[in-house]
């Protein structure tokens, strides 16, 4: 009996095992073709913002669909490639590119990949362990050493970044209802409001545009009092100017913006402008 009942979990949930991962055969399909598509690369001479490019290049048209990672139970490492939001789209290219600068396309690789730079520690350690605030997961992952902060270097100013808008917010999150993972996350907040942070506001994004490099990560800032980022992408250069490549929950997909950087976001009143982060050349973990 046993035997049958294991050979039905592994029927029944093929990549739901004991790794703690969630990816369903369609997700797998569609990654293991982008890792085929991986030693097409040059990693000798593309830079990993190059291969930012042309990897995030090869999502366009992926639909968007939110709250991926939202499932029921304790944590899980969820792959989903058939469909993004902005913060999977951007953390699926990164690990993508990282793998192709090392010469890697396992999909073993990808996991533990994807877990060390999606988790605090580089491990999930339960639902708080996740960096589930942009400008922490910026802090989190350039202690780690994948990537630099540019923002203050390239002419920021100080942001007043102070988000607490999960933990007033547990109806829209049902695993703070557990009081361990709220009071975790609390102690996240108060820790990130007492960094210093910098922001290039968005009607500097013009004087500034020069020093973005196709492939930087671009995370927007708000002006909601208690939110850090509303949304994130990468850089990309189309005639001469910056745009962003992102999952437009707009639009609905991956896309290239048909508006420069600067007058995507000056159209919208809540974005308040701009972080900016380049990765580090990837070694082995």
């Amino acid at each position: 009996m046993k035997s049958i009942l294991f050979f039905l979990m592994l029927t029944l949930f093929p990549f739901l095992g004991w790794s703690q991962t969630v990816c369903t055969p369609e997700s797998r399909i569609r990654l293991d073709q982008a890792l085929e598509l991986l030693p097409s690369f040059d990693s000798k001479t593309q830079s990993i913002n190059e291969l930012i490019v042309e990897i995030g290049k090869s999502f366009k048209g992926t639909p968007y669909v939110e709250k991926t990672l939202e499932i029921p139970g304790p944590e899980q490492l969820v792959i989903d490639l058939q469909g993004l939001d902005c913060t999977t789209y951007l953390e699926t290219v990164v690990t993508l590119a990282r793998m192709a600068q090392r010469g890697e396309n396992d999909y073993t690789i990808f996991e533990n990949e994807l877990e060390y730079i999606r988790y605090r520690e580089g491990v999930n350690q339960g639902y708080p362990s996740r960096l589930h605030y942009f400008s922490d997961w910026i802090a989190m992952n350039a202690e780690k050493g994948i990537l630099q902060d540019k923002t203050k270097e390239i002419g920021g100013v100080i942001y007043p970044n102070k988000p607490t808008f999960m933990t007033e917010n547990p109806q829209f999150y049902p695993q703070l209802s557990n009081r361990e993972n709220m009071e975790q996350l609390q102690n996240i907040e108060a820790s990130i409001r007492i960094r210093d942070f910098y922001f290039i506001p968005k009607d500097q994004i013009s004087l500034i545009e020069s020093q973005l490099q196709p492939g930087d990560l671009i995370a927007i800032t708000t002006s909601i009092s208690n939110l850090d980022m509303v949304h994130v992408g990468f850089a990309i250069e189309q005639n001469g100017r910056i745009h962003l490549m992102h999952a437009s929950s707009a639009n609905k997909e991956v896309e290239i913006s048909e508006k420069p950087l600067h007058d995507y976001l000056a159209g919208n009143r809540s974005q308040s402008g701009i972080m900016v982060a380049r990765l580090i050349p990837a070694l082995a973990n």
